[in-house]
């Protein structure tokens, strides 16, 4: 069943083709994960589909009985509302009052009665009640507070009020716009819960690739005006993409081939324009249009760090270091070496502390107890430092480049405008006020100036925010070859996955946990970040059962040991042989698949290289379990 469709859809701005004669429809039940390098106009398309943009041609339907809402990339900001307010205003009418009654309950004794009973009946007419209760529901399973100010709430916060009021509404069609942006791992897999068990349709757009491939049954790209759709999930577009691309790439060859040897042709001279060759004129004038209308591939970024002179081995060292403000512990029970070449991933959920374990660890805060040290000949470059460095009015020159025309890069004196074009900033844009930028624009912008910065330590806060996916590739490919090290707060598990050795883990109690291997290895052996208090508890309580449990079971006698057969014996002397053989096999499955250029590779090695890393990983489980099984 169709909900909504766009037929022949036709929308400019300028000379920028944003949809060129783009057809797409929305059935129900469908999740569409909306893909396309910042600029291309996936927001405008979803401004489009909300009706909100009109088209310069075409045509827009939604059913009349199709219920649409829209998570919007950037945060509300509504100074003086309260959460509870504006999620209840996702309901329209209905919301508003369930706004003008709770107002009335708070007012004085001397409060309009005669009002509220009307309120109080409209309720009642437009099942009000139920839908307060479905208002406090989801503000409940978000954690928020109805009654706090959005003022005064942190980005993550806000992201979940946002969320809180796109859901309310239960709507049919549901527009999300990078909707994991400042949420913490919990709420994010809370999400993914939340939108795989939704009735309606949902269009997606998202950085996020682990959180795509849980939710998205359909792909589609945006790219040069046109909509390409893919049915699957993203991995399964990754791989018909890249024949795509390929297969472009031929023609286009072949093209041009051809076309070179018709301009040779018809400057052989007179001959060439002869009457019996007026057809094959006609038809290079073709290909020359031809060749003209083609819409070129937006270039990749061309990211690279400026490296410092190498710091010390150790970086930083902690030991059994905590944080207080007010006699209130923020971190506790801190023990840790950083050394150079370590890229350190710091998760937690939000407001746990990982913004002062960070500068506890650059020695900008001092801590309430422990020790810290730090390492010698650091030059640190901290993004988070640069977020509120960009003047809103100044163009990427003036913020970037100090206003100059050249800038330094490694020694090398380099073009402000060339230099910014490896981030993808075409010349009007480098010129343009950097409040006009896209959220991801901005996020490039930042890395840019970050980049400038020779460091030998990596500070990266979020970095991943609002970047499209190809750039989120690049950036992972340029912190792999970085010479020094990088401490990361990121919520994207792919990305950490790729990018970091080690983590730091921050519970809810504020306890710091050191965690070798990536997010992914950690969540393996059992880890995960708790989404509310009470949750820790179940734990903790839990933690003790199984504790005591084993504590009756040491009580009781151990049982006796049977002496092995012959050829149970036999295996047992062969399985410490076998095991370090499955190991070497693995460690070096693992050093090809985490090489930066692996997944660039034949997709059908690919595949075959990750089964085999697979059936290397569950033979090698089984060999120890057997050896755990023999010797006890």
């Amino acid at each position: 069943m169709t909900l909504l469709r766009l037929s022949h859809a036709e929308l400019h701005f300028g000379t920028q083709v944003i949809l060129d004669n783009l057809d797409l429809s929305i059935a129900k039940g469908e999740r569409l994960g909306l893909l396309g390098r910042n600029g291309v106009g996936k927001t405008t398309l979803f401004r489009v589909l909300t009706g909100e943009q009109q088209l310069d041609d075409g045509e827009r339907w939604l059913d009349p009985t199709v219920k649409l809402a829209r998570l919007e990339q950037e945060l509300p900001i509504e100074g003086d509302a309260t959460v509870f307010d504006w999620v209840a205003g996702g309901l329209d009418e209905v919301g508003e009052l369930l706004v003008a009654y709770a107002e009335l309950l708070g007012a004085e004794a001397e409060a309009d009665l005669a009002r509220m009973a009307r309120i109080q009946q409209a309720l009642d007419t437009h099942d009000g009640w139920s839908l307060q209760n479905r208002v406090e529901t989801t503000l409940s399973q978000l954690g928020l507070d109805g009654r706090a100010k959005l003022q005064d709430l942190s980005g993550g916060w806000r992201r979940r009020v946002a969320l809180a009021r796109a859901l309310v509404s239960e709507p049919d069609v549901l527009l999300l716009d990078e909707p994991t942006n400042h949420l913490d791992i919990p709420t994010i897999i809370w999400l993914e819960q939340q939108l795989q068990n939704f009735n309606g349709a949902i269009v997606l757009i998202t950085h996020d690739r682990r959180f795509l491939q849980a939710i998205a049954n359909r792909i589609g790209e945006l790219d040069r005006g046109l909509l390409t759709l893919w049915e699957g999930s993203y991995r399964d577009f990754l791989k018909h993409r890249a024949e795509q691309l390929a297969a472009e790439a031929t023609a286009n060859a072949l093209f041009d081939k051809k076309l070179a040897q018709e301009e040779a042709w018809i400057r052989q001279g007179i001959k060439a324009r002869r009457t019996r060759n007026e057809g094959r004129v006609r038809r290079l004038k073709a290909m020359r249009e031809d060749s003209a209308a083609r819409r070129s591939q937006v270039g990749k970024a061309s990211i690279s760090l400026e490296n410092a002179t190498l710091s010390g081995k150790l970086v930083a060292e902690v030991k059994d270091a905590s944080v207080a403000f007010d006699k209130r512990p923020v971190i506790t029970g801190v023990n840790t070496i950083i050394q150079r070449g370590d890229r350190v991933g710091i998760v937690g959920r939000n407001g746990v502390g990982k913004t002062t374990l960070i500068k506890m660890l650059l020695g900008d805060i001092e801590p309430s107890a422990g020790q810290v040290k730090t390492g010698t000949k650091l030059q640190v470059a901290y993004s988070d430092q640069l977020r509120g460095h960009l003047d809103p009015n100044g163009t990427l020159i003036d913020n970037i480049c100090g206003g100059q025309e050249f800038i330094e890069i490694d020694g090398k004196k380099r073009h402000a405008i060339s230099y910014l074009g490896d981030f993808l900033f075409s010349p009007d844009r480098v010129r343009a006020p950097t409040k006009v930028l896209s959220g991801g624009e901005r996020n490039r912008a930042i890395l840019a100036k970050l980049f400038t910065q020779p460091a030998n330590l990596l500070v990266l806060d979020e970095p991943t925010n609002d970047l499209d996916i190809e750039t989120l590739e690049l950036l992972e490919e340029v912190l792999l070859e970085f010479s020094g090290t990088v401490v990361l707060v990121s919520h994207d598990r792919d990305f950490m996955d790729r990018v970091v050795t080690s983590l730091l883990v921050i519970d809810e109690h504020g306890s710091v946990e050191e965690q070798a291997g990536s997010f992914s290895d950690w969540e393996a052996r059992g880890g995960t970040l708790l989404s509310t208090v009470d949750e820790a508890r179940s734990a903790t309580k839990a933690a003790k059962q199984g504790h005591q449990s084993k504590e009756q079971h040491a009580t009781k006698p151990a049982p006796k040991k049977r002496k092995l057969s012959y050829k149970e014996q036999r295996e047992l002397d062969e399985l410490p042989e076998l095991i370090a053989s499955l190991e070497e096999q693995q460690a070096e499955l693992e050093g090809k698949t985490g090489s930066a250029n692996f997944f660039n590779g034949d997709p059908t090695e690919v595949g075959k290289t990750l089964e085999q890393l697979t059936q290397v990983g569950e033979s090698l489980d089984n060999a120890l379990e057997r050896l755990i099984e023999l010797e006890g």
